[in-house]
């Protein structure tokens, strides 16, 4: 029994000591604050269920069960996490974003914000935010502040502006009087009577203008005005499509942007319709007047120079002296650009004559990106007013004046039909060089078409020795000088194009020490190939040898002096005989200048069979050489390795050695069989043979240059991989690279005889066709086989263009910080171009009382379908004068929803103009009003071309 009582007693002994729960005893602490966490679990499960009403009427219980101790706790918890008060920022912030903040203030704003607190006081008083108003103003502090010293700048401000004398015109002629004579008092009252009409007037126009801006602004539009003729095309576009709700923003979007394209300034007014013209139309023809009467001893000579002549800075400095020249851009560059910078180097005058360096071939000048000019599309409306103006230019026939050009039109039937054309629109005679050359520019030094004075006619405009030294090593210069624009860009930038390109040229002519090349050119050659045999023959008398090598060179060079690469005809001859076939257009008023009277015929007929053949052989020459270089990289390279690796002392993998050589020795091979069946016809030459059967069968085979194409990039990067992975392949290259064996070039370098090939093989056919009778059977063949190699020439272009796209899109992508992808498919870019980002003060006055401030530098980089948007900075390196520019992207547009609108020139902007996109709109302005015209004429001729997609 005792014991049965014991737990009982003790039970109702602990039922004394429970305080938190009625049966968790007060002693238990773990299961005290287990039940108290499952509770806490269950009113939380509970909160989440309830809804917003609910859980605030829960906490406001809460809250009113809560002691002040509670209720400050949860204050405090507050006050540390989340602000609940309102505080001051400018105590919160960092001191440098409040006085941004407070920059942002006019002085008026800066002095009341002054009187808030003693910390906004001192934050508004600092130097910071007064000196650039002062500036501004043109009040200068008379001293320097000392270090703790503040509120200068602020106090000498105010001492300014209370200096000012505050009055209007008419007071300030009482106070201080006037130079006029004193007016009566009724003409005082007539003047007063006079300003109010004015007034009147002017505030009506005013209004009126408001009105018509209202009506022709579109319905997302910032109120920019737009013209009449614009407003009359919106109204009709809207009426057609109106049937069409879907497309209707789309329509409206196009038209707005084409009739902002036909408001913009022509080339005769580049500055805006209403800008202030420093020169008016009357003094314009009173110049022109002046020197067209003027005498022809004062017409200069004017040469145009393409950028994308390979290394065209040493074309620049060998200007001669007296000649006026010009470098112009090739992509992103437009015709009336070009005829803007032949009237800004005249100065109004005309030349005795025009040349044009640039880019182009047989048939066809590669002008500007976009404009390959041929027979085909030379009548175009844009192109034919190119001509005939750039003629009105130049002096007439009778004063010696000529165009020239320094492509090998000459060369071909197409080119003489071509110059033929552009004589006839533009009433001028035109010239071009009529000899065909391979591996070189030597072109320009050979016989002219059309060439009337007696001497070289590129003398008239270069420096011999100079543009010869430039025929022979323009293309080893050019992959030096993409290094050098890159390192001198930064500094030249702030010079013209010409003077810079000058500089550079300079540079390399001394560098290249000019003088000597000229004169040790052909020993050197000679020393090359005597070395070249010394390493075939393993001679025991190395001198020996090259001395009796050496006057056999000598001697044969002698017996074939007659036998030269260049291949010349006689320009007049070609021409008179073209005109007789009826390939060239008759116009005996100037084709009779051209004309020389005929020798005896049979003598006549030798000369022409003897050209050729002579073109023949030059085929058969530059084939055997072509030849000779793939099989040095297959003797130097390929064998080598090959060897290596059948020994077990492998350089590279047979897979790495398959990638690399197996293309380019299928070209081997098929390229010997194509000069092996070219030497046998040379053997049997006579008037009745021809190449072209023979170069139809050689294209049918071109797949083997596709598969090289292709595959070309791989090769490279399988080469530079194998050069970095593999020491014992980097010490092979560094062994073969650049010796006499490879005739100083490297294995990349060897890589691209392939692509550089086709254009000789269709200058040398259309100077084989030239020659070759109407009748003749096999002219066919050879037309059908210049255009096959027209058309593989073509796709070689295409694949060169999108590689050169790509790296120059992914250049631009790394130099942005901040740039979207840019590698599209057909995306190019077209021009870059810095401006300055304006702000309007007060958008409410007329255009020519607007004031507008400099908000920062941006850079426009224009594609084929978009407009990127860049801020540019300056980042200048410390003890240094050179300087960095960085690029931010700030936003990018579609073109065909791009609109522009002009800014006329007024005494407080000029060259600016807007770019309004669906979302931005940006205010800019070019340095110069030329920048200005062939920005707005760039972006014209693109926004168009995206339009009509």
């Amino acid at each position: 029994m005792s014991g049965g009582n014991s737990p009982r007693k003790t039970l109702e002994m602990d039922s004394f000591h429970r305080r938190f729960s009625t049966w968790t005893p007060f002693s238990n602490k773990s299961l005290n604050r287990q039940l108290f966490q499952e509770r806490v679990a269950l009113i939380s499960h509970w909160f989440e269920l309830w809804t917003n009403k609910q859980r605030q009427e829960f906490l406001f219980t809460i809250f009113l069960q809560c002691t002040k101790s509670q209720l400050r706790f949860v204050q405090d918890w507050f006050s540390e996490r989340k602000q609940v008060a309102r505080v001051d920022f400018s105590t919160v912030l960092p001191r440098f974003i409040s006085l941004y903040i407070f920059s942002f203030l006019n002085p008026k704003d800066l002095c009341a914000a002054a009187q808030v607190s003693w910390p906004w006081k001192f934050l508004t008083e600092q130097d910071c935010l007064w000196m650039p108003k002062c500036v501004k103003l043109g009040w200068f502090l008379p001293y320097s502040p000392a270090h703790n010293e503040y509120g200068a700048w602020k106090h000498h401000y105010i001492a300014c502006v209370s200096d000012l004398d505050w009055l209007t015109p008419r007071e300030a002629s009482a106070v201080y009087g006037t130079l006029n004579e004193p007016k009566t008092e009724e003409e005082e009252v007539q003047e007063r009577q006079r300003e109010k009409c004015l007034r009147k007037i002017i505030w009506g126009k005013i209004a009126l203008r408001k009105k018509e801006l209202l009506r022709a602004r579109p319905p997302w539009g910032s109120g920019v005005s737009c013209s009449g003729s614009s407003t009359c095309k919106h109204q009709l576009s809207l009426s057609g499509t109106r049937r069409d709700p879907a497309g209707l923003r789309g329509a409206l979007e196009k038209e707005l942007v084409l009739a902002s394209l036909e408001v913009l300034p022509s080339r005769s007014n580049v500055s805006g319709s209403h800008s202030y013209s420093l020169l008016s139309k009357k003094n314009w023809h009173g110049v022109h007047k002046k020197d067209d009467s003027s005498s022809c001893a004062f017409q200069p000579h004017f040469i145009l120079i393409s950028s994308r002549v390979p290394a065209y800075e040493l074309v620049v400095d060998s200007v001669q002296a007296g000649v006026l020249s010009a470098v112009y851009e090739h992509s992103g560059g437009t015709l009336d650009g070009l005829l803007l910078l032949v009237e800004k180097a005249l100065h109004g005058r005309k030349a005795r004559s025009v040349g044009i360096f640039s880019d182009g071939d047989s048939r066809e000048i590669n002008l500007l990106q976009g404009y390959k000019i041929g027979i085909e599309n030379l009548l175009r409306p844009e192109v034919r007013d190119f001509w005939e103006k750039l003629g009105s230019h130049v002096a007439t026939e009778e004063e010696g004046g000529h165009i020239d050009l320094f492509v090998p039109l000459g060369a071909s039937e197409a080119g003489v039909a071509v110059l033929s054309r552009l004589s006839q629109l533009t009433g001028t005679l035109f010239t071009a060089p009529a000899g065909v050359v391979t591996g070189s520019h030597q072109h320009v030094l050979s016989e002219w078409l059309g060439q009337l004075q007696v001497g070289a006619l590129p003398s008239v405009y270069f420096s011999e020795s100079k543009l010869q030294t430039w025929a022979h090593f323009a293309d080893l210069v050019e992959d030096a000088l993409k290094s050098v624009r890159k390192e001198l860009s930064p500094l030249l930038q702030d010079l013209q194009k010409g003077i810079g390109a000058r500089m550079i040229g300079q540079f390399m002519f001394d560098s290249m020490s000019t003088a000597d090349i000229l004169n040790n050119q052909d020993t050197a050659q000679a020393l090359v190939d005597g070395l070249e045999e010394l390493s075939k023959e393993h001679s025991d008398k190395p001198l020996e040898f090259l001395s009796d090598f050496l006057l056999k060179k000598s001697k044969k060079s002698k017996d074939h002096e007659g036998n030269i690469i260049l291949t010349k005809c006689d320009p007049k001859e070609t021409l008179s005989l073209l005109t007789k076939k009826g390939d060239v257009i008759e116009d005996n008023s100037r084709d009779t200048k051209w004309s020389l009277s005929h020798g005896d015929l049979h003598s006549e007929g030798l000369a022409k069979l003897e050209r050729r053949a002579a073109v023949v052989r030059e085929l058969w020459q530059s084939e055997r050489k072509y030849v000779q270089m793939l099989q040095t990289v297959r003797d130097v390279y390929a064998a080598p390795l090959r060897a290596a690796l059948s020994s077990n002392r492998a350089i590279l993998s047979a897979a790495n050695i398959e990638i690399i050589f197996s293309d380019i020795l299928r070209i081997l091979s098929l390229n010997r069989k194509f000069l092996s069946n070219l030497g046998d016809r040379l053997q049997e030459w006579g008037p009745a043979q021809c190449v072209g059967e023979i170069f139809i069968k050689f294209g049918s085979q071109l797949n083997t240059y596709t598969n090289f194409f292709n595959n070309y990039p791989v090769v490279l990067r399988t080469i530079e991989k194998c050069r970095e992975m593999t020491p014992a392949f980097r010490a092979f290259l560094k062994r073969h690279d650049k010796t006499i064996a490879t005739h100083m070039l490297s294995l990349p370098e060897l890589l691209l005889c392939p692509s550089r090939r086709f254009e000789e093989y269709i200058h040398l056919l259309c100077a084989l066709r030239v020659h070759t009778p109407t009748e003749h059977a096999g002219r066919g063949d050879l037309t059908a086989a210049i255009d096959q190699m027209k058309t593989y020439k073509g796709y070689i272009d295409q694949l060169k263009e999108t590689v050169t796209m790509k790296e120059r899109l992914s250049d631009i992508q790394r130099l942005i910080c901040g740039c979207p992808t840019l590698s599209e498919a057909n995306r190019y870019l077209i021009r870059v171009q810095d401006v300055v980002q304006l702000r309007c003060c007060d958008e409410e006055i007329h255009f020519s009382l607007r004031l507008y401030e400099q908000i920062r530098d941006l850079t426009l980089f224009l594609f084929n379908d978009a407009l990127l948007v860049s801020s540019r900075g300056t980042s200048h390196t410390p003890f240094e004068r050179t300087s960095k520019t960085t690029y931010q992207f700030t936003a990018s547009m579609a073109l065909h929803r791009l609109r522009i609108e002009d800014i006329p020139d007024s005494k407080y902007v000029k060259n600016a103009f807007i770019l309004q996109g669906p979302k931005h709109e940006w205010i800019c302005a070019t340095e110069g009003e030329d920048n200005k015209f062939l920005w707005l004429s760039i972006l014209q001729k693109a926004i168009r071309s995206s339009v009509e997609k």
